[in-house]
């Protein structure tokens, strides 16, 4: 068999997982209120921070995320708020990268670890290791082999990336990126924010798909991954491992977007409900609207206040005495 660069391995495994994921994004109903709701993708977006970060031991809540990326002060340790603005930042930067450039990489690491540390942007100078208390458990290739290693990979994935599918090629970059463990900080941050750029170069949707927030459910076999990858000397298991993560994913940004679709069609309802009871007593009340439908005065009144600024009913006449006029079509 010819050996791959990398050293991979493409199994059964990853070729239908590969292949479920493809089918899931293919189905574009799935996705389109990811389009239509912007308040939607700014979540998933907070919610992928803040999991990314979780991981590396960022102690602020979701909600404390959000609340420093909505720019509202929070308590907590100066270096963890640091971080969150920075990765904010970075994740906005997806779409101005070009996520096979090198100087593209080191410029987004340089963001996410602004006014951490002090090589930000900076491949590192001085030898990496991985330890479990007091037993070194991983040692990263010499900081001298680092530009070489690092323009070997990306060159490969240059050169890949028109015939090894964006899903399997991302996890290759993901592992290989974590073992040359190129900076002196922000590896995991910076390897799972560039799957993530990958994978929108190839489908815009998975801006928005909260990857890191599975890695986070799965930490422990995140890491096992890695560790076994290291020992194995190829990156199969983390392959696989990926795209069940990817997999799990997107099945939880089907339900979802099913849920907003679900919601939008229950307040299309509700209003199409409002206008035949103007159909049949132009002089009913938003009490007596509330009554019939069972709904509290607010929701009567935020689904009126909708209708009238789509033109489709206006009121003729004062609050008290007056009627509703319908403008559609019978």
């Amino acid at each position: 068999m010819e050996e791959n660069y990398p050293p991979y391995t493409i199994t059964n495994k990853m070729l239908n997982l590969a292949t479920k994921i493809m089918e899931k994004i293919g189905e574009a109903n799935y996705f389109e209120s990811l389009n239509r709701y912007p308040e939607l993708r700014r979540k998933t977006r907070i919610k992928s921070i803040h999991s990314s970060l979780a991981i590396e031991n960022n102690q602020l809540s979701l909600f404390q995320v959000e609340e420093v990326i909505n720019g509202k002060a929070v308590m907590g340790e100066q270096k963890d708020i640091q971080e969150v603005k920075n990765a904010y930042k970075a994740y906005e930067e997806l779409d101005n990268v070009n996520p096979y450039s090198v100087k593209d990489l080191k410029k987004i690491q340089g963001i996410l670890t602004f006014a951490i540390e002090d090589d930000s942007g900076k491949f590192r100078n001085h030898g990496e290791a991985v330890y479990d208390g007091n037993v070194q458990i991983f040692m990263a290739p010499s900081h001298r082999m680092v530009p070489t290693l690092m323009d070997n990979l990306f060159n490969w994935m240059d050169k890949a990336k028109d015939t090894v599918n964006p899903l399997i090629l991302s996890s290759i970059f993901h592992y290989e990126f974590v073992f040359i463990h190129p900076f002196s900080d922000g590896n995991g941050r910076t390897a799972r924010l560039w799957q993530t750029a990958i994978l929108a170069h190839w489908k815009e949707l998975f801006k928005y798909i909260p990857i890191e927030s599975i890695i986070r459910k799965h930490q422990e076999g995140y890491y096992k991954a890695i560790q076994n990858c290291n020992n194995a000397g190829n990156s199969n298991e983390f392959i696989e491992f990926m795209l069940e993560v990817i997999n799990e994913a997107v099945d939880g940004m089907i339900l979802v977007t099913n849920q907003e679709i679900t919601q939008e069609t229950t307040k299309e309802t509700t209003q199409e409900k409002i206008v035949n009871l103007i159909k049949k007593n132009p002089s009913i009340t938003q009490v007596e609207m509330a009554k019939a439908l069972e709904l509290t005065r607010d929701g009567i009144s935020y689904n009126i206040k909708v209708l009238k600024d789509k033109g489709m009913i206006e009121r003729v006449g004062s609050t008290k005495n007056g009627i509703w006029k319908i403008n559609v079509a019978e």
